[in-house]
């Protein structure tokens, strides 16, 4: 049965949205690109643009903002209007996500 998390990110992909949300303590801003499940596990990979990571803040276009993250770990879920965010290597394959159900264009 897919969450409410899910739905609720797999619109912000579908209509590329950004999410705001808390992940191990650290409200962080997002643009998720995407989602599906690894292992039987929702997950979902983001572009983090704004907002804190266990590492510090975030370094603004670095390649290294991207972040795998189980749906079940968001909290605080909310999705707004706003630029788009996205890493330069998007183009690299990614091993976030087994069975992809949405991939942003």
């Amino acid at each position: 049965m897919t969450s409410a998390n899910y739905v609720t990110i797999k619109d912000a992909i579908l209509n590329k949205r950004q999410v705001v949300a808390t992940y191990q303590g650290h409200v962080r801003e997002m643009c998720p690109h995407v989602i599906g499940t690894k292992g039987g596990r929702e997950q979902a990979l983001f572009y983090q643009f704004g907002g804190m990571s266990s590492s510090g803040p975030i370094i603004q276009n670095s390649p290294k903002n991207w972040r795998c993250i189980p749906i079940e770990g968001l909290s605080n879920i909310t999705v707004r209007s706003g630029t788009w965010h996205s890493g330069g290597n998007h183009s690299q394959a990614q091993t976030c996500v087994d069975e992809i159900d949405v991939e942003v264009s």
